[in-house]
């Protein structure tokens, strides 16, 4: 089924947008690493709208990161489709996915993200809004529905496509589940079956086989992956050798792990500046990068009080230095 932006395999593999993570330095990486697109972090409408700098410069990316989609989150139609001219003209971006998942309480409170489920006919108005602001692609991430007495994901979905989406993400909870229980990939393929555009299959996909699995079962034209990556962007080119039929490329050494990580924060530190708030912000990857290696409960425990980015290079450094890079038992 042909995606609405450029895509370089049959099957896409897609890295989430996820606060805090799917950052321009995350993106790169997981670009490198055989990611087929990526979006990013989402972003408020009414910030965009205002014309607040921070927002502006969280959208900025590196054209490497290409194709990748800006996502927006909002409740209010002419908000969002002012933020969807506004991104247009100034990011330029391959596409605009709107954010009808998010179950972040202070997000929803507001009805923006998973809180529009409970409108159908708001979430419609907004895609509309959004296709009439833009040139772009426009496309959608969904959840199953607001709760259990609310789980309809087949017709939301259908709803979206009248409106105007050019494709779909599914994540397979409601927002009340939040991440808890597993994800109904039945409802992936039910939605594949109902809609006649490309639709992405996302939640509990841990590992490469994980991928293989969720195409086989449910029909879908893609899978986004989103804390299946967390300090692991080599679950994208491990999921393509499987995808392509050839044996799984070996997990990476301790000391592949660390360069990696090393990669990444020295990025972000060009990126974003190697201060301490990018440095107390890069924490969470450190401690991804370092599960599994032996001494890593110690590791994380001087990587967890670093002050700069350069101070992470220098711990380690030493701890590659010190030979403790066996993999933990």
């Amino acid at each position: 089924m042909r995606f609405p932006y450029p895509v370089e395999h049959e099957f896409p593999l897609l890295l989430a947008p996820m606060a805090g993570v799917s950052e321009s330095p995350f993106r790169l990486l997981a670009r490198r690493f055989g990611a087929d697109v990526v979006v990013s972090e989402f972003i408020s409408a009414v910030g965009v709208a205002r014309g607040i700098a921070q927002l502006f410069a969280d959208m900025r990316f590196e054209p490497a990161e290409r194709p990748i989609g800006i996502q927006l989150y909002g409740a209010d139609p002419a908000i969002m489709a002012r933020a969807a001219e506004m991104v247009t003209a100034v990011c330029r971006p391959d596409f605009l996915d709107i954010n009808f998942g998010c179950p972040v309480k202070k997000v929803v409170k507001n009805n923006g993200g998973s809180g529009c489920l409970r409108d159908l006919d708001l979430v419609q108005r907004i895609i509309r809004a959004v296709r009439s602001a833009t040139h772009l692609p426009v496309t959608v991430k969904i959840r199953s529905g607001w709760d259990e007495a609310h789980r309809d994901p087949v017709a939301i979905a259908l709803r979206c496509r009248e409106a105007g989406a050019e494709a779909l993400t599914l994540h397979a909870r409601t927002r009340t589940q939040m991440f808890s229980g597993k994800a109904d990939w039945d409802e992936i393929a039910r939605v594949v079956e109902a809609l006649d555009i490309p639709v992405i299959g996302n939640g509990d996909i841990t590992t490469p086989e994980d991928v293989v699995a969720m195409r086989r079962h449910t029909g879908c034209a893609g899978a986004m992956i989103a804390r299946g990556a967390f300090g692991n962007p080599w679950i994208f080119a491990q999921a393509r050798d499987l995808l392509a039929g050839r044996p799984k490329r070996p997990d990476p050494t301790p000391a592949e792990r660390i360069a990696t990580a090393l990669e990444h924060a020295r990025l972000a530190a060009t990126l974003q500046g190697d201060t301490r708030t990018t440095a107390v912000e890069f924490r969470k990857h450190l401690g991804w990068y370092t599960r599994g290696l032996a001494g890593g409960a110690r590791l994380r425990e001087r990587l967890f009080r670093i002050e700069s980015l350069a101070e992470a290079e220098a711990v380690l450094g030493a701890y590659l230095a010190a030979g403790a890079v066996e993999q933990a038992a």
